[in-house]
């Protein structure tokens, strides 16, 4: 007779029971339909990248903004100008915000991909579980959170400087323009990182179309005193609605015109940035020039 008790049939004990884990069942997604964690990595890689050399990311812009202030006072503020019915340097510093964190989150954004593709290290973008929309919303999110932090970092500088009163009698222009004019940049830098093949290439887009477009906006004067062809062609200016609309915030007046025209360049920057949004979308869905 047996001595094994009845109902001896051998239990099988998982791993996952024996080790305690709680993984899921086999064949259950981990990802779903957004890939959060994966977007909030690289999104993070991003911030950590340029953070680690703050000094040359935020600071040093900041300094050279602040520089752009002193330098065009001095020249052209004296004997109490006005413009707007402000003095010249409260003036132009909202310009000067602006304009700074365009052009830092431009910087950001065209950067990534392109040391990716010199260096050969582009399969780190392309190998991870994330979808297209998920890499651009990362890359573009952390080109914003730099140009935020430069607009603080100026705007900080400003707030000390003699003869800035920077007042905020509209301050959801101030965020609006100032998103809206961060996000065009990170879309176009981020363009531009696909198309650039070397450094040159992403130099030559910075020096001949983003600085003459954002210098050419307005910033260190109203399009009043050009000649009527001229307006026209700043109208046509994208940057001259960023630049325009955030000093709006501060001052309660700008060249676009009243509130009506104000909000209604609130509402073309939010179009445009969605059409270039989609086509950034579409290139990288493509695989334009990053993909062999």
């Amino acid at each position: 007779m047996s001595s094994q008790p009845e109902n001896s049939a051998p239990v099988s004990v998982s791993s996952n029971e024996a080790t305690g884990a709680a993984f899921p069942e086999r064949g259950v997604p981990q990802i779903g339909r957004i890939n959060r964690r994966g977007l909030w990595t690289l999104y993070m890689k991003e911030v950590r990248r340029f953070f680690k050399v703050q000094t040359q990311t935020i600071w040093a812009p900041a300094l050279t903004t602040l520089l752009f202030l002193v330098i065009f006072t001095v020249a052209f503020g004296r004997g109490e100008r006005e413009i707007l019915g402000v003095n010249f340097a409260t003036f132009v510093a909202p310009g000067l915000i602006a304009m700074g964190m365009m052009n830092n989150a431009f910087a950001n954004s065209s950067f990534g991909l392109l040391v990716g593709k010199i260096q050969g290290t582009i399969v780190d973008y392309l190998m991870p579980p994330l979808s297209e929309a998920e890499m651009m919303l990362a890359i573009v999110g952390a080109a914003m959170t730099r140009a935020i932090l430069v607009g603080g970092a100026v705007a900080l500088a400003m707030a000390f400087y003699p003869g800035v009163e920077l007042a905020a009698p509209h301050p959801w222009a101030i965020v609006w323009f100032g998103l809206m004019g961060a996000l065009l940049l990170s879309f176009a830098g981020l363009i531009t990182s696909m198309w650039a093949e070397k450094f040159d290439h992403n130099a030559a887009v910075t020096n001949f179309i983003i600085s003459p477009l954002t210098l050419l906006s307005g910033t260190f004067y109203t399009i009043q005193n050009l000649a009527p062809l001229f307006q026209a062609i700043s109208r046509a200016n994208p940057f001259f609605y960023v630049i325009s609309g955030f000093r709006y915030g501060f001052l309660g007046q700008s060249d676009i015109g009243d509130a009506s025209h104000v909000a209604w360049a609130a509402l073309g920057l939010l179009a445009f940035n969605a059409a270039l949004g989609y086509l950034t979308y579409r290139l990288l869905k493509s695989g334009w020039k990053i993909r062999s």
